[in-house]
């Protein structure tokens, strides 16, 4: 018995990832994402926030990895898609 085909899942999909929708993240997540959308620089987005710019980098490392997406775009194409 092989326990390897059990052990590797694939990660979710980006189409995936709307159906999961804003519950999914946190309400600071939801702030941060939406700051980067408007086109806000890290350091922007943390000083609107009142954070330093690597917790800003957390919460949107935390967001890709909840929702498996990869580029600052496609957290764009999500955030328009919530209406964020």
């Amino acid at each position: 018995m092989s326990l390897a085909p059990a052990l590797y899942t694939e990660a979710p999909t980006p189409a995936s990832a709307f159906a999961c929708g804003p519950a999914a993240l946190a309400p600071r997540e939801r702030e941060a994402l939406r700051h980067i959308a408007a086109g806000h620089t890290y350091v922007q987005t943390a000083r609107r926030m009142g954070l330093s710019k690597h917790t800003v980098d957390a919460y949107l490392r935390r967001i890709r990895t909840k929702l498996g997406i990869s580029s600052t775009a496609e957290l764009t194409r999500l955030a328009v898609s919530l209406g964020l």
